[in-house]
């Protein structure tokens, strides 16, 4: 078995929403195609780094791509003769410094993604089979609770629209909708929640996202404001790296909390456990795989949080696509985003997916399933 190519293209999402912190008007995201040869045919695999992270092409074409193309058999293949993605993992570490793992892990999870989409479809299986084939200890499921996300910020949208935007996401069979908050005056965000509330029908199904943006000034000011909602969870209320803060937060606003898609590596995760004050069995971890260092990776810092007794259901990956919808059902996560309808063709999942109260089933489409998005394979197809 052996790559053959590997090719990046940058794609703008042309996008007029906001969060707390951005606009995502500039915002770019690379769609990446791998090509293996298992000896018999040529298969590829695709992938693309997660909305809410730049294009990163440069890094890949500059140091990555060229570092698996030009590795020898020894560094890439397992005894059985097939691409091994944890060689192919530190292949592409090869002259990486310790540390700064953002300007890496992002370029390199892309590629590792790609690679394990081909190599489920020249096994002829979906994805979360082939994991689930792969690393037997696990729960893995044909069948995901997806929570929706939605609730931005846009030019001209009132709390009457959040309203339909929710109550349309129910009607769709959503049972847990998170919303955006830190982006407006808190008396106004509260009233937001509020609303949220009233057209979900209960507090535990919304939860709320702040995207790492309150202030010095009022985050411990939302954590009073909000600590007896009932809400599911709250999501990144202050830097994703300020553990003092996330402890302060977390004391105050006692409810479940959740963070950890702007933490790229093992030792960071293990550092929001034990500093940040996340409580076992009550906060949420959230990893987005592709984004870091890829799956074979995110094994490896499962092994690690099983250490800490940090259980996977209490994990969910960040990132509502195919991708991470194929991770969640491989390793047995707890839930699984969804954004339909929300970054053009980079949202929700495949085509013919319907809702069954909150849940998805998948398709047994080999890999990672992107041929069932009409809109976006036709997009990976013309990637040059």
């Amino acid at each position: 078995m052996k790559i053959i190519d590997i090719k990046e293209n940058s794609i703008k999402l042309n996008l007029s929403l906001s969060n707390s912190m951005f606009s995502f008007k500039e915002m770019t995201t690379s769609i990446v195609k791998v090509d293996i040869d298992d000896g018999n045919k040529v298969h590829t695999g695709y992938a693309f780094n997660s909305t809410g992270r730049y294009a990163c092409g440069d890094p890949m074409r500059k140091r990555f791509i060229p570092r698996l193309l030009n590795a020898n058999d020894d560094m890439l293949l397992d005894s059985d003769g097939e691409i091994d993605t944890k060689k192919a993992l530190q292949v592409m570490l090869v002259g990486e410094k310790p540390g700064g793992d953002m300007e890496r892990s992002v370029p390199i999870g892309t590629i590792e993604t790609a690679l394990w989409d081909a190599l489920a479809k020249s096994k002829n299986l979906p994805l979360y089979q082939l994991l689930a084939n792969k690393f037997p200890t696990y729960n893995s499921t044909d069948r995901m609770f997806c929570y929706v996300g939605g609730g931005y910020y846009d030019v001209g949208k009132t709390i009457e629209d959040l309203k339909d935007e929710i109550k349309k996401n129910f009607d769709n069979g959503y049972r847990l909708m998170k919303i955006k908050i830190g982006g407006a005056p808190i008396k106004e965000d509260v009233s937001r929640v509020v609303a949220a509330i009233e057209a979900a029908g209960s507090p535990d199904r919304v939860a709320l996202d702040a995207n790492g943006g309150l202030s010095e000034n009022n985050y411990l000011e939302y954590a009073e404001e909000l600590k007896g909602f009932g809400l599911n969870w709250f999501e990144e209320p202050t830097h994703p790296s300020n553990f003092t803060k996330y402890n302060e937060f977390i004391n105050t606003y006692e409810g479940a909390v959740a963070g950890g898609e702007n933490l790229y590596s093992i030792y960071d995760f293990i550092n929001l456990i034990n500093y940040g004050g996340f409580r076992i069995g009550k906060d949420l971890l959230q990893i987005d795989i592709p984004q870091s260092y890829g799956i074979s990776y995110f094994n490896e810092a499962l092994i690690e949080l099983k250490k800490l007794n940090w259980d996977v259901n209490r994990i969910m990956p960040h990132g509502g696509n195919q991708m991470s919808l194929h991770i969640a059902c491989g390793f047995g996560l707890s839930m699984c985003e969804a954004y339909p309808n929300v970054f053009g063709v980079f949202s929700g999942y495949d085509d013919d997916y319907k809702l069954d109260d909150g849940y998805l089933k998948l398709s047994e489409r080999p890999g990672i399933g992107f041929e069932g998005q009409n809109d976006l394979y036709e997009l990976f197809k013309k990637i040059s």
